[in-house]
């Protein structure tokens, strides 16, 4: 067959490629290399800093502007080392975490309990959805990072299938529901700890306020849900997928065999509850900070282990594994701190509180922190993992509260809602693109469905901290 000279121009064609977003170790060191830069533009500046009552405060009239040194290539490579070392601390904290969750995960403990959940509800809707997202929520808030929802979403799906919803349920009773808890991160040893620990504030402070900010996003988003599963029950063209790719839904395949809830799974939760509860006990009682954090999370894992029965190198291997799937996040938290390794070095923190503090003047307290919980959900989008914004954003936000006469608690609060929010919408979140492909649904899906649920969101945690900031809200 002749080809035409079309045809021969259509073949020549390149195919166009989709443009692969950064990864978040590509926008970090991009953030290194505008530092590197800034420092031969941006005037180094300080303040002077005293101790109060055991806090680091800035003195608000003392800003000037110095003579600082410009940072070199070879400065831009050894702040990574350098931040690594910085933010050891927290770095192994999150691997021993991220093991031992590991070792709790693989007994099947989990898995069971909330099997033995969906047989608890019998089958009725708004319970099962109000159970799983409680659930969810309630493991994100006390450290089960919301990465682990990923894992779940094959038993969401199950659970959506079952009643005759589309994958698009499934994904966010298991994924909402993990990001409602983590927002409030009322006891959580990673990102919470992470931030309050920047702050200077004792671990766990303020868990009232945050334990109410539990509650209402939990309560909105299981309505929400709820909304939404009674209008596509009733009508399967409302689906946001479209009611030809419900249907296609509703023949996937189910999970696996359902394990029973054993005594060894009730005593491994049972576990697990006391052993955070005791942390808890020690840090108000005791002082207990990072270092008896990580010893109770390995004593936890080694009890864990004996009631199990895992053979010791099983245990080891258990660990390992789990600490490698929090490796990339934990070397996040090293990595962001390079950039205040960075922005120290070349003496631009300062300035840079200095111009936002001006920017922010005559606006008032609360509105003035409302813009800083504005910019924190901005930046979220592009740095998605907690703790690594904790450690750029803290730095930063902790001294423009003090100058502002914000409360270091209000401050914080600032930042966790800020962090929190759009995890559950931005494309660069790796943890919401995998649930999506395990469940095949597309993102412009879950845009459609997720938007109005996300401006809730941002309002409610504009309100909290509006409240928190007027209270003057306190440590505990």
């Amino acid at each position: 067959m002749k080809e035409t000279p079309n045809s021969i121009e259509a073949d020549a064609q390149p195919v166009k490629k989709k443009r692969a977003m950064p990864d978040v170790f590509i926008i970090l060191f991009g953030f290194m290399v505008l530092v590197l830069i800034a420092s031969y533009i941006v005037p180094a500046g300080t303040y002077e800093r005293t101790v109060e009552n055991g806090l680091t405060q800035v003195d608000t009239e003392s800003f000037r502007y110095i003579t600082g040194d410009s940072l070199s290539v070879m400065d831009l490579f050894t702040a990574m080392h350098n931040g690594l070392v910085a933010a050891s601390t927290l770095v192994f904290l999150i691997l021993i975490v991220g093991g031992v969750l590991k070792v709790i995960e693989t007994t099947g403990a989990i898995s069971a309990g909330i099997h033995r959940l969906i047989a608890m509800a019998k089958g009725r809707q708004n319970v099962l959805i109000w159970i799983f997202c409680g659930t969810f929520a309630t493991l994100a808030s006390v450290g089960v990072g919301a990465n682990l929802a990923i894992a779940f979403i094959p038993i969401g799906l199950f659970l959506a299938r079952s009643m005759k919803l589309d994958p698009v349920v499934g994904v966010a009773i298991i994924f909402l529901g993990s990001y409602a808890g983590f927002g409030a991160g009322v006891f959580d040893p990673t990102v919470t700890v992470t931030g309050q620990t920047i702050a200077e504030l004792p671990l766990f402070s303020g868990f009232v306020y945050r334990g109410a900010i539990f509650v209402v996003f939990l309560g909105i988003t299981a309505a929400y849900i709820c909304r939404y599963a009674k209008r596509i029950k009733q009508d399967p063209t409302a689906s946001v997928m479209g009611a030809e790719a419900f249907a296609d839904a509703q023949a996937g395949r189910e999970p696996g065999e359902i394990t029973a809830f054993t005594l060894t799974h009730k005593l491994v939760l049972g576990l697990f509850v006391f052993g955070f509860g005791l942390f808890i006990f020690g840090a108000f009682n005791y002082g207990w900070s990072i270092p008896q954090l990580s010893a109770t999370f390995l004593m936890m894992g080694v009890a864990t282990a004996c009631i199990a029965r895992i053979s010791p190198n099983d245990f080891i291997k258990r660990l390992m594994s789990g600490a490698g799937d929090v490796l990339y996040g934990a070397l996040v938290v090293g990595v962001a701190a390079a950039v205040i390794v960075l922005l120290r070095q070349a003496q631009l923190i300062d300035t840079i509180v200095h111009s936002v503090a001006t920017s922010l003047d005559g606006h008032g307290k609360v509105m003035a922190m409302e813009l800083l919980y504005g910019f924190n959900l901005l930046f979220n989008g592009l740095i998605t993992s907690g703790t690594g914004q904790a450690a750029i954003v803290m730095p930063i936000m902790v001294p423009i509260g003090d100058m502002l006469e914000v409360t270091r608690q209000a401050t914080f609060i600032t930042f966790k809602l800020g962090d929190a929010v759009t995890n559950i919408v931005t494309p660069l979140s790796g943890t919401l693109m995998a649930c999506l492909a395990i469940a095949r649904v597309s993102y412009v899906e879950w845009f459609r469905f997720v938007l109005p649920l996300v401006l809730l969101w941002i309002v409610t945690g504009a309100l909290f901290v509006g409240v928190a900031v007027a209270i003057n809200y306190g440590p505990f």
